[in-house]
């Protein structure tokens, strides 16, 4: 286990430092309220200080061949596999996500960095036959600085993606981690300013209200990557706006539903509805399958072993192996899954599991929640239409297919959606219907490395995890090429 008192710094021009006004941020371990650690709170000045440190470099780092910056982003992934196992008890600590899942993560991490690795000779521009006697070509240049804003939920995942894409397009880049689980950070902080020339990756905790609003507005920042809420994705957008043109990308939530077809199996819609809202996360994940749609003649037959399925996750300790779910991820977060609770309550929803804090010496102290299940949900209710983020499932019954796609696409969110049915031409009939960017059909949750992630609607702007992300932070340029004949 890591030592108490967890301290990291700031990664800023290749060195570890405090803010400037010497602040810092406790960090809490969600299972059981006992700080754990604590990250410094960096304010204007210190980003102001890793625009500059990103600018300072950007020129060299861009005019590297694609083959170098190869080496140091899987350099990078070298240094998370070498202290996988630290990170993986700091990640657990300080996020409550259970110790099999973070594993997931952290491994993930070193994915994401070999992966866009391996996709840098890919930077490849065009020739067009414009005219015929001259040459007309295309060459993808980086931004030069990129601001990159991650969430709380798979903290040490998102803060390599972030890094990934935009190093190998050429960037450099100031990346701003969670303030309620910045600790991993900085490891992946150290690991950097070892393999990494100076001001090519700059990382600075704090609050969004100050150190990300910064980043956001910098005018040397024309590339803004953000992953989480609605109203952060507008505020960053209107913030955004005021200072300059820039190119802002946004992964935001989901309210994702699952269409449950009258020819699938009651149990295996049970065991992927249950499996697709990721209770191993609390429930906090965007991609989360949080609105279950089960045609009227399985209705019963479904919600019944869901429930039964939820009402058998073991909560526990995040670091027991053994343990399917944990706490939610801080006390505030707490408060608003519990209200969305309530709200379910008084609309007039059906509360079949959970609801509340789970008994035993074990739960009395943290961000307890047991595993929710509400069924009879109505679209009108505000469990149906706003993300909650956490360990609660609502349970939907349908007559006929155009009410299932109604129901589907009731909400202003647009991520996924799952389609279950043994039946080709009504998945793909239902897969075109769905208001989502990113459908899975007889499964749910699943990522995949080359597939285009990114929401419709509300959800987002733009598509990560594939190599449109890479072309993304990369802009275009033409150069006509007159000949002499």
């Amino acid at each position: 286990m890591p030592n108490d008192n967890i301290a990291t710094k700031l990664l800023i021009d290749g060195e570890l430092v405090e803010a400037t006004g010497n602040e810092r941020l406790p960090s809490v371990n969600p299972a059981n309220e006992e700080i754990i650690g604590s990250s410094p709170s960096a304010g204007k000045a210190d980003v102001e200080r890793a625009v500059a440190a990103a600018q300072k470099a950007a020129p060299l780092w861009a005019t590297l061949s694609v083959r170098e910056r190869i080496k140091y982003v899987r350099a990078i992934a070298a240094g998370l596999q070498a202290r996988a196992d630290e990170l993986l008890k700091i990640e657990v600590l300080d996020t409550g996500n259970t110790i099999n899942k973070a594993w997931g993560d952290i491994s993930s991490a070193g994915e994401a960095l070999e992966y866009y690795a391996g996709l840098g000779l890919e930077l490849k521009g065009e020739t067009i036959p414009a005219s015929a006697n001259n040459l007309h070509i295309t060459l993808r240049e980086p931004y030069g600085v990129v601001g990159r804003i991650i969430p709380f939920n798979h903290p040490i995942k998102f803060a390599a993606n972030s890094l990934a894409a935009p190093l190998m397009a050429g960037n450099c880049v100031v990346l701003k981690p969670p303030e309620q689980s910045p600790l991993s950070a900085g490891v992946l902080a150290e690991i950097c300013r070892e393999v990494l020339p100076r001001g090519v990756a700059n990382i600075v905790t704090g609050l969004g209200s100050a150190t990300g609003d910064v980043i956001v507005r910098h005018p040397a920042i024309k590339r803004i990557g953000f992953t989480g809420s609605v109203t952060t994705g507008m505020a960053i957008q209107r913030a955004a706006a005021e200072t300059c043109v820039k190119h802002v990308s946004l992964e935001l939530g989901g309210k994702n539903p699952m269409i449950v077809y009258p020819d699938i199996d009651p149990d295996l819609a049970a065991q992927t509805a249950v499996g697709g809202m990721n209770f191993a996360w609390a429930g906090q994940s965007c991609g989360s399958s949080s609105r279950i749609l089960v045609h009227e003649s399985l209705y019963d037959a479904v919600l019944k072993r869901i429930v039964e399925r939820v009402a058998a996750l073991r909560l526990g300790d995040p670091l027991d192996p053994q343990a399917q779910m944990g706490p939610v991820n801080s006390e505030r977060h707490y408060e608003r899954v519990c209200r969305y609770i309530g709200f379910g309550n008084a609309d007039g929803a059906k509360l079949m599991a959970g609801g509340k804090r789970p008994p035993g010496k074990l739960f009395e102290r943290g961000y307890w929640l047991q595993p929710t299940v509400f069924a009879d949900v109505m679209p009108s209710m505000r469990i149906a239409r706003e993300e909650i983020f956490g360990p609660v499932l609502s349970v939907f019954k349908w007559k006929d297919e155009a009410e299932a796609f109604a129901i589907a696409n009731s909400t202003d969110y647009g991520l996924t959606a799952s389609i279950l049915t043994n039946d080709l031409n009504t998945a793909l009939r239902a897969a075109r219907a769905v208001q989502s960017g990113y459908v899975w059909i007889n499964g749910a949750s699943g990522h995949f490395y080359g597939t285009p992630f990114g929401g419709h609607k509300n959800s987002g702007l733009g598509n990560e995890e594939g190599i449109e992300e890479l072309y993304s932070y990369t802009q275009n340029k033409t150069i006509h090429i007159m000949l002499k004949l």
